[in-house]
C-alpha cells in the first residue's frame, strides 16, 4: 500500500474537529451474530458488509448515487473480483441506483500509483461500475472534488444531499464523506449570504444563477433556505474479509468510542435538558450521562437483518459407515 499522506494529516482535523470521523451509520451486524458468535464466530465478523445495507430504502429515502471503496469492502485486498458471498447484494445496488450512478473510489486502483490505469480497466470489468480516476488519495480535498465533479456530469446530475459513501476506514472513507457534506453546507451557506446581499449567486447543485431576492432583510431572512434535512450519509462497514492494518483500526475504533463518549453524548445531554426547558418540562435524568440504548433512526430504516448461515451438517455415523462399506463392495464389483 502507497503511503497516504492525505490520510496521514486527516488527524491534524481530528484535533479541531472530532466529529470528522463520526459516520452517519455503521453497519455492525444483526442480532443473530452476536448470539450465535461462539458458533459461527468466523461467519459473524464477515456478515458485517453491504449485505445489511437496504438499498431500496435509501433510494426511497432519496439517495440516488452511491461511493465505494473497494478493497476489503467489496473485493479481497489486491483483488478485482467481488466477492462471492455479497454479489447478490452488489448486484441489488447497481440494480437500485443504476450502474452509472454508483462509483468505485480506491487508493489502489484508479490513483495515481495504478500506471496506465490497468487495475482501474480490470476493476470497472469486473465489478461493472465506473472506476474513479483521481490524484490525490482519500480523504483529499482534490479527490473530494473528483467525485462532486463526476456526479454533476451526469445525464441527470446527483447533489451531494444524495450520495452515500461506503467504506471500511474511518480516517479516510468516513472522513471523505464528512467533507462533502461539510463542503454542501459550506456553499449553501454561501449562497444564502449572496442572496441576502441582494446580489446573484450559483446554486451548485443546478450550475444555474440563483435570482437575487429583495432588499429588504427582513424579507430575506424569513425566505431563506432552512437546512437541508437529507445530508451525505457515510456508511461505515466494519466487518473485514482479511485482516490488515489491524492496529490502525483499533486506533481508529477506540478514538470513535471517545468521540461519541465525551463529545457526542454530552451535546445530546444538553440538546435534550434545553428542549425540556423550553417545553417546559423537566430535564430527563442524566445518570447514564445522557446516552440511550435506543436503536439509532438511520440504523431502522437502511440497515436490515440477514439470516444466520445454516450450520453445517453432522452426517450419522451409522449412514457413515454403511455407505463407506457400500463403497468398498462397489469397488469390488467392478
Amino acid at each position: 500500500m502507497p503511503l497516504n499522506v492525505p490520510g496521514i494529516l486527516a488527524p491534524v482535523q481530528f484535533l479541531v474537529n472530532p466529529r470528522i470521523i463520526v459516520p452517519s451509520l455503521s453497519v455492525r451486524g444483526a442480532l443473530f451474530s452476536l448470539i450465535f458468535g461462539c458458533l459461527h464466530a468466523n461467519s459473524s465478523r464477515r456478515q458485517k458488509d453491504i449485505r445489511h445495507l437496504d438499498f431500496d430504502a435509501l433510494k426511497r429515502a432519496g439517495y440516488r448515487g452511491a461511493v465505494f471503496d473497494k478493497d476489503n469492502c467489496l473485493t479481497l485486498p489486491g483483488k478485482d473480483t467481488i466477492v462471492p458471498e455479497i454479489e447478490d447484494a452488489w448486484k441489488e445496488c447497481k440494480q437500485v441506483f443504476g450502474k452509472g450512478n454508483v462509483l468505485v473510489v480506491s487508493n489502489t486502483a484508479g490513483a495515481h500509483v495504478d500506471a496506465g490505469g490497468i487495475q482501474a480497466e480490470s476493476v470497472r470489468h469486473h465489478l461493472g461500475v465506473p472506476v474513479l480516476f483521481h490524484t490525490s488519495m482519500k480523504p483529499a480535498y482534490s479527490c473530494v472534488k473528483q467525485i462532486r465533479s463526476y456526479f454533476r456530469s451526469l445525464r441527470d446530475p446527483i447533489k451531494d444531499n444524495e450520495l452515500i459513501i461506503v467504506g471500511d476506514r474511518l480516517f479516510t472513507d468516513i472522513v471523505m464523506a464528512n467533507r462533502i457534506r461539510e463542503q454542501s453546507w459550506t456553499e449553501r451557506f454561501w449562497l444564502r449570504s449572496q442572496q441576502n446581499s441582494g446580489y446573484p449567486a450559483v446554486d451548485w447543485n443546478t450550475q444555474k444563477t440563483a435570482e437575487p431576492l429583495a432588499a429588504n432583510p427582513l424579507q430575506n431572512l424569513l425566505v431563506s433556505t432552512p437546512p437541508p434535512t437529507r445530508t451525505t450519509l457515510g456508511i461505515w462497514t466494519t466487518g473485514l474479509w482479511v485482516e490488515e492494518a489491524t492496529v490502525m483500526r483499533f486506533c481508529e475504533k477506540k478514538l470513535l468510542e471517545g468521540v461519541k463518549k465525551w463529545v457526542i453524548a454530552p451535546a445530546k445531554a444538553r440538546a435534550q435538558d434545553k428542549v425540556s426547558t423550553l417545553a417546559g418540562l423537566e430535564a430527563r435524568s442524566t445518570e447514564n450521562g445522557g446516552s440511550t440504548n435506543d436503536e439509532d433512526p438511520l440504523t431502522r430504516a437502511f440497515v436490515r437483518d440477514i439470516p444466520p448461515p445454516a450450520p453445517p451438517q453432522k452426517q450419522n455415523m451409522l449412514r457413515g459407515i454403511a455407505s463407506f462399506f457400500q463403497g468398498i463392495q462397489f469397488r469390488r464389483g467392478n
